[in-house]
């Protein structure tokens, strides 16, 4: 029996003493997969930023996150980029969002939710999607400012 592990769990061990690095042909489905989710985000992130229903720079955070476990140099050209790479950078640095980010997203919300009370939601519904909202708001409104 070897004592193994943070809380040294007693563990039996076969005659694999250590570990095995995972599989290189799991690895690179699995690469490619967060690659293309990366893209993906980044085309969502450009709409979003160019369309006022749609937030960009969640994505651009999200494809960020995703380019570090896919993509050093993809990820590199992000938080360079001159117009997708700074609230990226901003957020990584103090999770600062951008005071107008922050009340385009709030309003966003509002109108939203505006839409969904006229078009006759039920009121189950709407309160779920009213809290996830007023949630949301809380959280972003009280970022600090890049």
């Amino acid at each position: 029996m070897k004592r193994v592990g943070r809380l040294g769990d007693a563990v039996m061990h076969s005659s694999m003493t250590e570990r095995e690095p995972p599989s290189s042909s799991l690895a690179a489905p699995l690469r490619w997969a967060l690659f293309a989710l990366a893209w993906m985000c980044v085309g969502l992130g450009i709409v979003g930023l160019v369309t006022p229903v749609m937030p960009g720079t969640v994505f651009l955070i999200l494809a960020a996150w995703l380019f570090t476990r896919s993509s050093p140099r993809f990820e590199r050209w992000l938080l360079t980029h001159p117009r997708l790479g700074p609230s990226v950078v901003a957020w990584r640095a103090s999770g600062a969002v951008p005071r107008w980010a922050q009340l385009t997203a709030a309003g966003s919300m509002a109108g939203s939710f505006a839409l969904l009370v006229f078009i006759g939601l039920s009121v189950p519904v709407l309160g779920i999607i009213g809290t996830m909202f007023v949630g949301i708001s809380a959280y972003l409104l009280t970022r600090p400012t890049a």
